[in-house]
């Protein structure tokens, strides 16, 4: 076994009992996990390099942008407006309101980044509301818990961007920024098509009602106070597209190293126009009613407790990233891997199975820092597409790091909204899990198409 694996695995399991049974949070566990792998590889002349080099990405500013972005997005109930759009359209429906929890928790996601922020921000709402559509407590949990994870696959989630910084050094220039993002959200979509299609079987076995009239605004007032907040979703997905689509002009006009600025550029100010557009058009919901500076200071300063941890954590993982990377065990790890002979059809079931299994002790963040460059070498070797597993990591590791029990935070944030037995739950939560690993290997045989790679 080669001395990299080997200080993976101790890597791997320090973080799993400092964070599983003594009960750490995990920023500290990632910050006392660099200094354990640099102890262990004797690196010292190189700690300081390590963790100067998350400040030089362009792609932390990037992940805490986004952020940022999401508690605007909160303080100015958009969100809440277009969650009313879809009780209006499609709460009618028996079932409907496991299939608004979806399509809420889908957007949230797109906006929070975070699976577990999703789950007790829009359960809090949507679960009440599908228990009294006749939902059993462990079905609704189980469900919005599913919904809910699209947050670690959807951008603007920060492991999506920690694992371009994986690709982006494994397989430098193949891909750009803007055209990760998108690929990043089909991925995205088609899983939301998946949990759509696992609830419409739940639903058709499940004796449910349509959301109680009462609860259910009319379409024309839905529509009169949320149809400015629809512009949100075109101003984040416009500038992505063209980036994509304008790649090769861009590259003719300004070079290889200016598309790439620009593709930078395009991620790092979109976000600051959404929040400009946000805070005009939900400035009613700001402290006093009207867009000022002091309450907007005041609500970024209050989030500074849930934003600073994720930071941090996606901070330090990058400087593990490139700590393994200084001892050169990517190659190490790939040549043992791909020496197991195994083929592509084979390691196509293997990974998402042992993802699965890791996603019960390792958070996601970990698992991209500490696996993905190797897995993705080894991969590449047995004839896979490197960008094919680069971009499918978040749905590997954050997504079923929330569904996967004894971890699952996901789970448990909704378990407890709904107030049902963990036996139940859990065996409910199967379901889903199960569905997300064969839609996770179905996509890395390559048998759905992917835009942007």
């Amino acid at each position: 076994m080669p001395e990299a694996l080997v200080l993976l695995i101790v890597l791997i399991a320090f973080i799993g009992v400092m964070f599983l049974v003594l009960k750490r949070p995990m920023y500290e566990n990632m910050a006392l996990g660099l200094v354990l792998l640099v102890a262990l590889s004797g690196q010292w002349g190189s700690l300081g390099e390590y963790l100067l080099y998350p400040a030089q990405a362009s792609l932390f500013y990037v992940i805490f942008t986004f952020m940022v972005v999401a508690v605007i997005f909160d303080a100015t109930d958009v969100v809440g407006r277009i969650v009313k759009i879809a009780l209006a359209l499609i709460g009618r429906f028996r079932g409907g309101s496991g299939y608004v929890a979806t399509m809420a928790s889908a957007f949230m996601a797109a906006l929070s980044g975070s699976g577990p922020g999703n789950a007790a921000a829009v359960g809090a709402f949507t679960i009440p509301m599908m228990k009294r559509s006749g939902f059993k407590p462990h079905v609704a949990a189980s469900i919005e818990m599913s919904a809910s994870m699209l947050g670690n696959i959807i951008p603007p989630a920060g492991i999506i961007f920690l694992s371009y910084g994986v690709i982006d050094r494994v397989e430098p220039g193949r891909i750009s920024l803007s055209a990760w993002t998108l690929a990043s959200f089909a991925v995205g979509l088609w899983f939301l098509l998946q949990k759509l299609l696992v609830l419409f079987v739940i639903c058709r076995v499940t004796k449910v009602e349509p959301i109680p009239v009462e609860e259910r605004p009319t379409f024309r007032a839905a529509w009169r106070e949320g149809r400015a907040a629809l512009l949100l979703p075109i101003l984040i997905f416009v500038p992505l597209i063209l980036d994509v689509v304008a790649e090769d002009l861009l590259v003719a006009r300004l070079g290889e190293d200016g598309a790439t600025a620009f593709s930078d550029a395009v991620l790092m100010f979109t976000p600051g126009i959404a929040v400009v557009y946000a805070l005009v058009i939900g400035r009613g919901a700001l402290p006093g009613g009207r867009l000022r500076l002091t309450p907007v200071l005041g609500t970024l300063r209050d989030s500074l407790g849930k934003v600073v941890p994720v930071a941090a954590t996606v901070y330090f993982a990058y400087a593990i990233s490139e700590a393994f990377a200084g001892l050169n065990a990517d190659q190490e790890i790939e040549d043992w891997f791909t020496g197991l002979n195994l083929s592509r059809t084979a390691l196509v079931i293997i990974v998402p199975l042992a993802f699965a299994v890791l996603g019960m002790v390792l958070p996601g963040t970990a698992q991209v820092a500490i696996l993905g460059a190797p897995l993705i070498a080894a991969f590449a070797a047995l004839g896979g597409d490197p960008i094919l597993l680069g971009v499918m990591l978040p749905a590997l590791t954050g997504a079923l790091e929330g569904m996967t029990p004894p971890l699952a935070l996901g789970l448990f944030v909704t378990m407890g909204i709904a107030g049902s037995e963990f036996g139940k739950t859990a065996r409910s939560a199967l379901v889903w899990v199960a569905a997300h690993l064969l839609m996770s290997m179905v996509l890395l045989a390559g048998l759905l198409p992917i835009i942007g790679i």
